[in-house]
């Protein structure tokens, strides 16, 4: 990134102080944050490979304020760029260079817990753990459960559409959350939802839910809460082939299973977790399988000797099946782990989250494996198995420019990979800025301009989180020439540019 020009540091010292002295008047002296030094936390989120301090950052204290901070902005023409816990994987809450960062992290109240309706109406800023720990005495909890779920929050759950380990069973948050209530760009009152199973017109709220923050900021939702079930136990199985392991997920599921979890992990990931937490896992092997049950004690039973069955045929090596609560709980925290773990081996990592068919699970690892000799970097695999949901982790030093530039590539070429496989560019960490331009090569430029029209009726000023989720055309022509050059076209069949 080049240094801004003399000029170009005036002009934005004259928009920040021209867009603090409206701010003062509608927040509070301590809401309103613009010197450096209170703003460089806030210049990324968990994608810390990409980097921008925001002119100001507004914490408000009350949706009357962010209705004010957002009506401010609006007739400034000011982009905002709303933020939760900054946990979020794809650089969704990046700061605009010119816009206002609205931290949300104030709203974290738990309005009410219905045991009757099984709901909960939660603020924006509530953690996701905490809205099973407020519901538990009621034998009651929410299902989506992101290895982050101690930290972020259900309105950045809501803007990524986060799952988690058992969203195979319970599914993503847009199938837990009955109600979102917020603002548009102009500050003026919206609800997507309703506390009924239905509501009249075209379905907005499942729009809403992963849009990443373009299309209005959202202050009170409202979720499903599910009974805790009595017993649940988790199957670990290790193979010596990840074929194998990757058959044993399609293999479970063609048998008409559905697992409350199914996940994958590889060699290398499994030895960096093992060594971090000490989760008792099996580091002789290519891949292992976590495979729970929940239920009453007897459909668990019954359901464990029919995963075990499916295992063992499948070419299962070893099989350990928790149990207590407590091994259930071991065999989880490496899955639970296998970020921080990762952190642990590497000065960066670039965590992709493409989504491939779940027969294609083995194709897509070994595909990995020859990326890492083309990139000369590490990639340290955990999959949301059920779902084909990957996450990758390349290992990379962000302070070699070389290395992250291999980084990007590598990451680029899974994604354009698994969309020749039949699969997505992202399932639930969000486009932000990391797969921006992995966007051109799974949609056309006229599904690309219907993204923008959406994003126009309901921000026609697009200053909501702009510049991120939908490339313009002419990003996708430079990345075309880009690939290109780097002799990068192995997928004729996928749009072009």
């Amino acid at each position: 990134m080049n240094a801004p020009t003399a000029p170009e540091v005036l002009a934005r010292a004259e928009r920040q102080a021209q867009v603090v002295a409206a701010l003062q008047q509608v927040l509070p002296p301590d809401c309103l944050l613009w010197h450096a030094e209170e703003t460089t936390p806030y210049e990324c989120d968990g994608l810390t490979a990409y980097r921008q301090r925001p002119l100001v950052v507004a914490l408000p204290e009350s949706e009357a304020q962010v209705q004010a901070v957002l009506k401010t902005c609006h007739a400034l023409d000011v982009p905002v760029v709303a933020r939760g816990a900054g946990t979020g994987l794809s650089g969704g809450a990046m700061p605009h260079k010119l816009g206002v960062t609205l931290s949300l992290a104030k709203f974290n109240a738990i309005q009410s817990v219905d045991p009757v309706s099984r709901t909960a109406v939660v603020q924006c800023g509530v953690r996701n753990l905490a809205i099973s720990e407020a519901a538990a005495s009621y034998g009651l909890y929410y299902a989506p459960d992101p290895s982050s779920q101690i930290a972020c929050t259900i309105g950045g759950n809501v803007a990524e559409n986060s799952g988690g380990v058992h969203c195979l069973k319970y599914g993503l948050t847009v199938h837990n959350v009955l109600k979102v209530r917020g603002f548009t760009a102009a500050g003026e009152p919206v609800e997507f939802g309703s506390a009924a199973l239905d509501t009249p017109g075209f379905d907005l709220l499942a729009i809403v839910i992963g849009s990443e923050g373009m299309l209005a900021v959202a202050t009170e939702v409202t979720v499903k809460l599910v009974p805790k079930p009595l017993l649940a136990r988790c199957i670990m199985a290790s193979f010596d082939d990840v074929r194998k392991a990757g058959d044993a997920v399609a293999a479970v599921i063609a048998a008409g299973i559905i697992p409350a979890g199914l996940e994958m992990m590889d060699k290398p990931m499994t030895a960096a977790v093992e060594d971090f937490v000490h989760a008792g896992y099996d580091l002789t092997a290519e891949a292992i399988l976590l495979c729970e049950s929940d239920g009453t004690p007897e459909e668990v039973e019954e359901e464990i000797g029919r995963m075990s069955e499916v295992l063992r045929k499948a070419g299962a090596t070893a099989i350990a099946v928790s149990r207590d609560e407590a091994e259930r709980l071991k065999f989880w925290s490496g899955r639970k782990n296998a970020f921080p773990a990762s952190g642990r081996i590497s000065p960066d990592y670039m965590c992709m989250d493409s989504t491939i068919p779940r027969k294609r699970l083995a194709d897509i690892l070994l595909a990995i494996q020859e990326m890492e000799k083309k990139y000369g970097l590490r990639c340290a695999n955990v999959f949301h198995a059920g779902d084909g949901n990957l996450h990758p982790l390349i290992l990379f030093d962000a302070n070699d420019a070389d290395q992250l530039h291999r980084c990007e590539l590598f990451g680029a070429d899974i994604l354009e990979t698994s969309v020749a496989m039949g699969g997505t560019v992202t399932g639930e960490h969000g486009v932000g800025v990391e797969k921006l331009s992995s966007m051109c090569v799974q949609f056309s430029p006229e599904e690309l301009e219907q993204m923008r029209a959406l994003k126009r009726a309901f921000d026609p000023k697009e200053l909501l989180n702009p510049g991120k989720v939908i490339p313009t055309l002419n990003r996708c022509a430079e990345y075309g020439k880009m690939l290109v050059r780097g002799g990068r076209i192995s997928h004729p069949d996928l749009p072009r540019f």
